[in-house]
């Protein structure tokens, strides 16, 4: 078994991360995915800002998935879309504020995410590929039922 230099295992299976303190702040973590590692922390003052923040990873995953797909969808089509661009923004906001929602009361989650396609694309198929980035896998599991299994070690 491989191993970083903190004695963290390097042999990790495909779709399976590991989070663990740093010990370098208060809040900052180590994420170790496959064979990449970045850091997660909380803004300053709370953390030592050295890294995202969890929603901003969570922003990040559902940016990246839809623009991947996006992309390969372009590409299977052979559109010209020369660019893709996501920005994301998380808050919360009253239940009853929100017109699609099943929940009628507290306050829910809410994503804004605004798709930038750049290149000589028809309005068709800006319309189709703005479609197909509501079917981006990570924003199919953000918007199912998720059931999440924990257990103690």
């Amino acid at each position: 078994m491989a191993t970083h230099e903190n004695g963290s295992d390097t042999s990790q299976s495909e779709g399976t991360v590991t989070v663990a303190e740093a010990g370098s702040g208060t809040y900052t973590q180590q994420i170790d995915a496959g064979h990449h590692r970045i850091f997660a922390d909380e803004p300053r003052p709370i953390g030592d800002d050295a890294g995202p923040t969890p929603y901003d990873l969570l922003l990040a995953a559902l940016g990246a998935c839809t623009s991947m797909t996006v992309r390969m969808y372009a590409a299977r089509n052979g559109w010209p879309l020369e660019r893709v661009r996501v920005t994301l923004r998380h808050s919360r906001i009253h239940a009853k504020d929100c017109a699609e929602c099943e929940t009628t009361t507290g306050l829910i989650d809410h994503i804004d995410r605004d798709i930038e396609l750049v290149g000589d694309l028809d309005d068709e198929q800006r319309q189709r590929l703005l479609r197909i980035a509501e079917r981006c896998p990570v924003h199919q599991t953000l918007t199912s039922e998720v059931n999440i299994a924990t257990s103690l070690r």
